[in-house]
């Protein structure tokens, strides 16, 4: 009997910490229902449609910069931003072969990103959109195993891979369906082209501490080859920040209806209806 009311009295509870929750924060909102002050809405048959979107999408950048209390809920700060934890593998017979973890990631500077362009396909809604951030470093702990520049490799510890002048072409796939009133879109893939203008990396106890004079000079050798080192963990780094921005991307559009970015968005019966008659 005592078991029974204990178990009641925490179920009464736990339903106010819920609300209590609701009322004082940002957590329970389900999706916005009205236009924030900071977001721009455009029209995708406007001929000036690619102009309007980039700084529409540049101000929400901006806005998740200074930080926006509904989306920080859901992603938590946006810089630094924590990165998900990455497991790798590359088999080549060339300069790679790596097996790697990436833990206690985080990705430093996106707050400074840069949209230089954002265009929507009329077709499928899906983005092209080329983006620029001044300096980017993934910070954390990693484990590695394997080669990279023909050096083997077999160390753990903290490392961080600072990418200056990073230009961005990224590829995004979307799916519109809806919610209430509304049409969201619905991010499923993500692919990206990265250029960057400098590399400076360092990675810790990279022999397992056995030697710190041969790790130096291996992280300064990797330092001033940086192209050919970026190439070699082109794979690595690419779906490291793929896989970040897929992540960010789908909770931050789940949240915010796509007809707050582009007014004349179709539904998607509308839309998808107009693919199977074609």
């Amino acid at each position: 009997m005592f078991n029974n009311g204990f178990t009641r009295s925490a179920a009464v509870l736990k339903g106010l910490l819920v609300v209590l929750a609701c009322v004082s924060g940002a957590q329970c909102l389900d999706y916005y229902t009205e236009k924030p002050s900071y977001m721009q809405t455009c029209r995708i048959n406007d001929p000036e449609f690619v102009k309007c979107s980039t700084t529409s999408i540049q101000k929400l950048m901006d806005q998740l910069g200074k930080g926006i209390p509904e989306v920080n809920a859901v992603i938590g700060p946006f810089d630094p931003l924590k990165v998900k934890e990455i497991q790798f593998a590359q088999d080549n017979q060339g300069a790679v072969t790596l097996h790697a973890n990436l833990t206690e990631m985080v990705a430093i500077g996106l707050s400074k990103l840069v949209i230089k362009e954002s265009k929507v396909s009329k077709k499928d809604y899906s983005w092209e959109t080329k983006i620029y951030i001044p300096k980017l470093r993934l910070e954390g702990q990693y484990k590695m195993a394997g080669k990279i520049l023909l050096i083997p490799l077999n160390g753990a510890g903290h490392m961080f891979i600072e990418i200056e002048k990073l230009n961005i072409l990224m590829r995004t796939k979307t799916r519109l369906y809806e919610k209430g009133d509304f049409t969201f879109y619905n991010v499923t893939k993500i692919r990206m082209d990265l250029t960057p203008g400098g590399v400076k990396t360092n990675f810790e106890n990279i022999f397992n501490g056995n030697s710190k004079e041969v790790e130096r000079s291996t992280n300064l050798f990797f330092n001033e080859n940086w192209r050919e080192f970026f190439e070699a963990l082109r794979p690595l780094i690419t779906e490291t920040v793929e896989t970040t921005l897929l992540d960010i991307l789908q909770k931050i559009f789940h949240l915010i209806p796509a007809n707050f970015f582009v007014e004349d968005i179709p539904k998607s019966t509308e839309l998808y209806a107009k693919g199977k008659a074609n």
